[in-house]
């Protein structure tokens, strides 16, 4: 079934974003914890602070938790941006060199277009990509710089993105979102060649029945 090819493409596609977003995630983990493990440097960085501070410790201890929080979201935020650049040109590379991801690979599925590979490809990538990891990620960073509400509302518009781009695939053209944007439609490999095959011979067929 074509529906379900596609599906499964799809979690194989996703299973190498979580990947992905988990090693970010580790080496984040290890940046974030190295601002607190560097003890000489945090002793040089609050000792300074104290001796400009002119007597005011209080302050200068909220200098200095102030200026590792925002180093802490600053790396947040870096994961993030090479997590959507990362799917970007996953998507992109794919679609322009072969036509089809890893995921549509393994389940026989191929990106066909009328027109330039390059071009559609981009377009279809940038879809692809705001509806699965980018509009979600901007909510992710939106939360952590304490931005709540405005974080629920881009979780919201992602949530609907994610649906606009994937119901239709359920419809009979089965042409996603990104699809549509891009002019790109996903078929079999084999589809075609099977489809081609009994045209050709019935062709062959109805002319040797007039000659005869």
């Amino acid at each position: 079934m074509p529906k379900l090819r596609r599906a499964l493409a799809w979690f194989v596609d996703f299973a190498l974003v979580v990947a992905l977003a988990s090693a970010l995630a580790v080496l984040t983990f290890h940046r974030v914890s190295a601002l607190v493990t560097d003890v000489p440097e945090l002793a040089t960085r609050g000792g300074f602070d104290l001796l400009t501070s002119r007597g005011d410790v209080l302050d200068a201890s909220q200098d200095l938790g102030l200026s590792l929080w925002n180093k802490s979201v600053l790396y947040v935020e870096q994961a993030f941006g090479l997590l959507v650049l990362t799917v970007f040109l996953y998507q992109w590379a794919c679609l322009s060199l072969a036509g089809r991801t890893v995921g549509k690979a393994l389940v026989g599925l191929k990106v066909t277009t009328d027109s330039s590979r390059g071009v559609r490809a981009v377009r279809r990538a940038a879809v692809t990509t705001a509806a699965d990891v980018a509009v979600y990620a901007v909510a992710c960073v939106l939360l952590v710089e304490g931005q709540v509400v405005l974080s629920v509302l881009v979780w919201a518009v992602a949530v609907v993105l994610f649906l606009l781009n994937a119901l239709p695939v359920l419809s009979p053209a089965r042409r996603s979102l990104a699809d549509r944007f891009a002019g790109t439609s996903v078929t079999g490999i084999g589809l075609s060649r099977a489809v081609a095959t009994p045209r050709f011979v019935l062709r062959r067929t109805t002319g040797t029945a007039g000659r005869s």
